[in-house]
């Protein structure tokens, strides 16, 4: 499937001012990936050994990794380690779940264990300083996981440090606004993986028509038997987006499902972040 429906991959390249910056993380470089759905069905090992190492190639400072390495199996997970190993940061690789990774019984702690193997530190609602105490990286559990408490996590945060938070559903931008949120990195929607000119993304039409279609047809049309319900919020499916006063960006992620993807490219994110007036960049949207 991935050969034929996934298509290239597409590196964008943003850069986001960020409030109280010091001035020595000024054009800290971040590398986003996300939703890898190591399955065997939708990542070929081209794809993913090219985002490695397109990944490696902008020589980033720090790689952050937002959820859904494993479908359905969490056996694959080993696999994707050995792989994931390859990538390189100055400071390290982080790493938030998805809700694949919490699928089946035991898949949290396998996929918890490989990635730590290789020294990718998995946050599970945790804050770190990967630069030293001026720039905050918080983590949260997935969003549908019953472990997802922000709470905590944003108020153990000093005021005036910025933070950047890892959260694998977007969904969660909604709930975030009432803390601070300089930059908020998620994933899980594939970008809507057919994702229109003018239109938008596909998954977003289908509830208010599901109703009228024969219940025994919605398993084999596309999207119609649950992928609608991947998020509320389908006005955020992929880019960046101002939600409230917080910045989303919602890579589309390198996985694939079925009927594949169209105007909507697999991705890897290179972020640069800055104190100066941002020109040139993706469009901000409003949520």
């Amino acid at each position: 499937m991935h050969k034929i429906l996934t298509g290239p991959l597409q590196v964008e390249n943003l850069r986001v001012k960020i409030a109280d910056l010091p001035s020595h993380l000024e054009g800290t470089k971040l590398v986003q990936l996300s939703d890898f759905h190591y399955d065997g069905k939708g990542l070929s090992e081209e794809l993913l050994q090219y985002a490695i190492a397109t990944t490696n190639a902008a020589k980033p400072d720090l790689i952050l990794l937002t959820g859904d390495y494993v479908t359905d199996d969490p056996s694959p997970i080993g696999e994707l380690a050995l792989r994931l190993k390859g990538l390189e940061s100055r400071a390290g690789i982080y790493a938030v779940l998805g809700n694949h990774d919490n699928y089946l019984p035991g898949a949290q702690e396998k996929v918890i264990n490989a990635l730590e193997a290789i020294g990718i530190r998995v946050l599970y609602n945790e804050v770190v300083y990967p630069f030293g105490s001026d720039l905050a990286l918080a983590g949260l559990a997935d969003f549908w996981s019953g472990d997802f408490q922000p709470e905590p996590v944003m108020k153990a945060i000093a005021p005036n440090i910025p933070r950047i938070v890892l959260s694998h559903n977007p969904d969660t931008a909604y709930v975030l606004q009432r803390w601070r949120v300089d930059l908020q990195l998620s994933g899980h929607t594939h970008g809507g993986q057919i994702d229109l000119p003018r239109i938008g993304p596909l998954p977003q039409y289908i509830k208010p028509i599901r109703s009228k279609v024969p219940s025994f047809l919605r398993p084999i049309i596309p999207f119609m038997a649950d992928c609608y319900k991947v998020v509320k919020h389908w006005e955020w499916a992929r880019g960046s987006h101002r939600v409230g006063d917080n910045y989303l960006y919602v890579n589309r992620g390198l996985g694939t499902y079925f009927p594949g993807r169209l105007f909507c490219p697999p991705e890897v994110t290179v972020i640069e972040l800055t104190t100066k007036p941002i020109t040139g960049i993706l469009p901000v949207l409003r949520g």
